[in-house]
């Protein structure tokens, strides 16, 4: 299990955090949540502030427990009884008029620098509820807020996240089902089939965010509330948990090209297919890495779902291997199970252990499947996967190369190294093409399977 700690940047008038920054005249003299506590934020825009607000987490917090995590609540801040006069008040680096936006990445820093320079051994991860450009830096996700629980606010998620990635902020993610979500109550709660229906396709969503989080008020989110296996419900909510845990090799590659070579995980599909001008102005699908076409369906009760899929490549229905042209809009069946994914040409597709937590099993025997139509590739990056490490080197990528004409799939030398590495493994390779098992299927039909230690592999495959 992992555990993260919620913190807020507002402190009572009687918390001695409160008195050691008031003694020092670090706090900004407005009022914050809770309402009628009389917690003021304190001035995270003073280093010495930030200082303090640290020794404080790591006294009674981070040196007992050692935390995976920091919930970072109210990063706005929250301002309650707003008065103009507020934004005069000075901070360290002038008045909060002119420094307000960048509030939450200075909290952000102070907790990740200092955490960092405590130790190594453990990588920062901070959820956030504000942003800022240049956050990730200090190991932040944010999520888009206190969200209310409609079709709606689903809706408004994808452009919400695709906006947020295009300003050069990777990591963002929602609560799944919405925050808010009192009024379902009166059908049953997560009991209530149109919430239920409502909180699948948002987590359908989720599953293809850089993180897959579920969180709200008044309806308990854990997957038993929901029924039990056999009921529409939890199947769905099981089949997309499994998922997401599947594609972990996929998604944390995508991490080492979002960190190490400025990539995004939620990608608006102007940014692979300029040329196409029908991408333009699409805000409701996106590629989840450079690979995954992710239409979200965000109404009820539909049978299919009109998907667009970008000229300049073919498209693979993932639940079917079916192939299609670029160019074109299609309409999908859309069962309470099924979002629209498609996977473009060329693509190769690590596929990990099915587990229920990601370290419960070693990365040893790897699916890799290739949707074929274009040439491809595809790095797989490994590391030790909570410390520092990385950053002295001790890592290791694999070069998969696929050359459509010949139908070969190189698996290039391993690159680095790290404690605890796998020096031997096996890849079991599928070629996606009609009649193949597709989507997610315990096992694909394996056309091939290798054994890898590290040196230059060449696999040719069936013709077509």
């Amino acid at each position: 299990a992992k555990l993260m700690i919620v913190t807020w940047p507002g402190f009572g008038s009687k918390t001695e955090q409160r008195k050691e920054l008031d003694s020092k005249n670090m706090i900004i003299n407005f009022v914050t949540y809770p309402p009628n506590s009389g917690a003021r934020p304190y001035d995270v825009y003073n280093p010495e502030a930030r200082g303090i607000y640290w020794k404080y987490l790591k006294r009674g917090i981070f040196r007992y427990i050692g935390n995976d995590g920091w919930w970072l609540d109210s990063t706005e801040p929250d301002h309650n009884d707003r008065k103009e006069s507020d934004y005069n008040l000075l901070t360290h680096l002038g008045t909060y008029r002119s420094v307000k936006n960048a509030f939450s990445v200075m909290h952000n820093s102070g907790i990740s620098t200092h955490q960092k320079a405590q130790t190594k051994d453990k990588r920062v991860v901070i959820l956030t509820r504000s942003g800022f450009i240049g956050q990730q830096r200090w190991g932040s996700n944010t999520w888009s807020g206190d969200v209310q629980s409609t079709w709606d606010m689903l809706e408004k998620q994808i452009p919400a996240a695709l906006n947020y990635s295009l300003m050069g902020i990777p990591n963002w993610n929602s609560d799944i089902g919405g925050f808010f979500a009192g009024e379902w109550n009166k059908g049953g709660g997560a009991k209530n089939p149109e919430y239920q229906e409502l909180y699948l396709r948002w987590l359908q969503f989720g599953a293809f965010c850089p993180m897959m989080r579920s969180h709200g008020t008044n309806v308990p989110r854990e997957i038993w509330n929901f029924g039990e296996r056999g009921d529409w419900c939890f199947d769905g909510i099981e089949k997309y948990i499994h998922l997401r845990y599947r594609l972990l090799p996929y998604i944390y590659s995508t991490s080492w090209e979002v960190s190490q070579h400025n990539g995004t995980f939620m990608r608006a599909l102007v940014m692979d297919f300029p040329a196409d001008k029908n991408t333009h102005d699409i805000g409701n699908e996106y590629l989840f890495g450079s690979s995954i076409l992710v239409a979200p369906v965000t109404k009820p009760n539909v049978k299919k779902w009109s998907v667009y899929l970008p000229q300049g490549s073919d498209w693979y229905d993932f639940w079917t291997n079916h192939k299609y042209s670029g160019g074109q809009s299609i309409e999908k069946e859309t069962p309470k199970e099924i979002m629209p994914l498609y996977i473009k040409a060329g693509s190769i597709l690590p596929w990990g252990p099915k587990v229920q937590y990601s370290s419960e099993k070693k990365w040893n025997d790897l699916e890799l499947n290739i949707y074929p139509g274009a040439d491809g590739q595809f790095t797989l990056y490994e590391d030790e996967f909570d410390n520092y490490n990385y950053e002295a080197g001790l890592y290791s990528e694999i070069l998969f190369t696929w050359n459509d004409a010949d139908r070969t799939l190189t698996i290039g030398d391993r690159k680095g190294n790290f404690p605890g590495m796998l020096k031997k493994r096996n890849f079991r390779i599928s070629v996606a093409g009609p009649g193949k098992a597709a989507g997610d299927v315990e096992t694909l039909q394996i056309d091939k399977a290798v054994s890898y230690n590290g040196k230059q592999v060449k696999i040719k495959l069936l013709d077509k």
